[in-house]
């Protein structure tokens, strides 16, 4: 890893900000991450309902069992209670006045708890010798109304509550959890009172939080059990598929030697034997392409080198005919004025065939100057200025940029100039042409807009194919090879430019060359819109 990775990871953790970001670039890069990272996700959520329902199933039988117990020890004390009560003898009020004193000391006997409340049933007839409430360690306002309504009204039945008890000597509003038990007892000659204990669940309330701990961590350590597993099964499982991936893309960028190493007899190896005969085959075609290409290139260097002699012999024949075409009859002359059109037609065929296998064969340098686009355009314009009038066609210069002189091959880019007003002249069927120079901090451009015939969608991703014509059965006038587009585009491109074309059937079309001001600049932000405004507006 490099300095700069390693002090670009660096400020990654040192920018929280940027985490999302990171976190995101990694999910939508990483298999092995997104993997892992469902995997324990999916079981912490199948853990985390697990725990949850084990802890709810435990609490719910501690709590149960407490409650039974509480229950079987009030019953006891409830019934030793009534039965100390019943032999008492109530003729004697000194003896019922200390019922309620009796009634401490049995439940203290009987029961386990010391939480007790001794409360006189309301709505009997008022009797002064009935003992007085009394309560120890429970406070009335812990008994609910619906609890003292059940005591009050079914004799012989225990009712429980659960209670919040609260913690003696705590300043604060502490409490622990309860259950609070009650029945109905009756004195001899003093009513009905209700007979509440009161006992204390902290002890569950200990153990249920002792089983949620053990299941927090138990849970802990399998999601982490759970992810490392993962992360070494998905190691292995992804480990091929990125070797895979790292040998598609060597082959994709031009090593056609690569392969991907056969080991084992798994479903890998099979894949990798796979992806190793198709690269062998690959390799073989494209060695094949190559190799035709090749002679391709060189055939029609060949041809178009050897050709030249004789067409140069031909070329000096036919001017010299054509020089004293008057002297000869009506017949001969026209055969004069042909045959001299169709040398020169295919001088310049020669020459683009040249200009091509140069290209082909990556022999093609730049001589460059520092050149106004303004200049060649103006130049372009003055050249066909006769056969845009012979057309009915009127040129017209708009340049309110790009004056500024630029490193260019000026041969080179007058010719795409030359191609590209010559074929607005031969399909702008006599409409104005404009030609429009703009420039920006980072390019110049050159447009060409007519308003001819147009063309549509299809024959706009043909245009720049070599010896491909819109309308082949047009008669040309500028004699073209179907070549010119072809070599405007590779003149940009060695530039570092581009050229770009709208055309709309019946809207006419606009070529646009877009060049960058400096030779390591970019010509992606060109100065003149595409498509053009009066298109636009037409649209809208």
């Amino acid at each position: 890893m490099t300095t700069t990775a390693l002090r670009s990871q660096a400020a990654w953790w040192r920018h929280p900000a940027r985490w999302p970001a990171a976190i995101a670039h990694v999910w939508a890069s990483s298999l092995q991450f997104r993997t892992v990272l469902i995997t324990i996700l999916l079981s912490g959520v199948a853990i985390l309902i697990t725990g949850l329902v084990i802890s709810y199933t435990v609490g719910n039988d501690l709590y149960q069992s407490r409650l039974n117990q509480a229950l079987r020890d009030a019953g006891r004390a409830q019934q030793q209670v009534q039965s100390s009560l019943d032999a008492t003898d109530a003729s004697d009020p000194a003896t019922v006045l200390g019922l309620g004193q009796a009634v401490k000391t049995v439940v203290q006997g009987a029961s386990s708890s010391r939480m007790l409340a001794f409360i006189r049933i309301p709505g009997q007839p008022a009797d002064p010798q009935a003992p007085t409430d009394y309560t120890a360690g429970i406070t009335p306002d812990l008994i609910s109304p619906a609890l003292r309504a059940e005591v009050a009204t079914h004799s012989g039945t225990l009712f429980s509550q659960s209670i919040a008890l609260p913690i003696p000597g705590s300043s604060d509003a502490a409490s622990h959890p309860g259950v609070l038990v009650g029945a109905q007892i009756h004195l001899p000659a003093a009513g009905s009172y209700g007979l509440f204990l009161g006992y204390d669940l902290s002890d569950s309330e200990q153990t249920l939080l002792f089983v949620q701990r053990t299941l927090l961590l138990a849970g802990l350590a399998l999601v982490v059990l759970i992810g490392a597993l993962a992360y070494v099964v998905v190691r292995f499982v992804v480990a091929p598929i990125q070797i895979a991936a790292a040998t598609s893309r060597r082959l994709a960028a031009g090593d056609l030697a690569v392969r991907i190493p056969e080991e084992g007899q798994d479903v890998f190896t099979t894949l990798a034997r796979s992806f190793n005969g198709m690269a062998d085959s690959l390799q073989r075609q494209i060695t094949q392409l190559a190799t035709l290409s090749q002679l391709q290139q060189r055939f029609v260097s060949d041809v178009s080198h050897e050709l030249r002699t004789p067409l140069t012999t031909i070329r000096l024949a036919s001017e010299h005919i054509y020089d004293r075409r008057e002297v000869f009859d009506d017949v001969t002359e026209r055969t004069a004025e042909l045959l001299h059109a169709q040398v020169e037609r295919f001088d310049l065929l020669l020459s683009d065939l040249l200009e091509i296998s140069r290209y082909d064969a990556g022999s093609v340098s730049l001589e460059l100057e520092a050149m106004s686009l303004v200049k060649l355009a103006e130049d372009a314009i003055d050249e066909f200025a006769p056969l845009a009038h012979a057309h009915g066609t009127r040129l017209a210069l708009q340049a309110p940029g790009g004056y500024s002189d630029v490193p260019m091959d000026p041969r080179r880019v007058r010719r795409i100039i030359r191609n590209l007003i010559g074929n607005a002249i031969e399909h702008g069927e006599g409409r104005p042409i404009d030609v429009i120079v703009d420039s920006n901090q980072a390019a110049v451009a050159l447009a060409v807009r007519d308003h001819g015939m147009g063309m549509n969608e299809d024959d706009v991703g043909h245009v720049f194919d070599r010896f491909w014509r819109a309308d082949p059965s047009r008669r040309r006038t500028i004699g073209g090879t179907g070549l010119g587009l072809a070599i405007s585009q590779e003149d940009a491109l060695i530039h570092g430019g581009v050229i770009d074309v709208w055309s709309q059937p019946g809207g006419g079309s606009c070529f646009r060359l877009t060049l960058p001001r400096r030779r390591s600049g970019s010509a992606a932000n060109s100065p003149i819109p595409l498509p053009p405004p009066d298109a636009q507006e037409a649209a809208t």
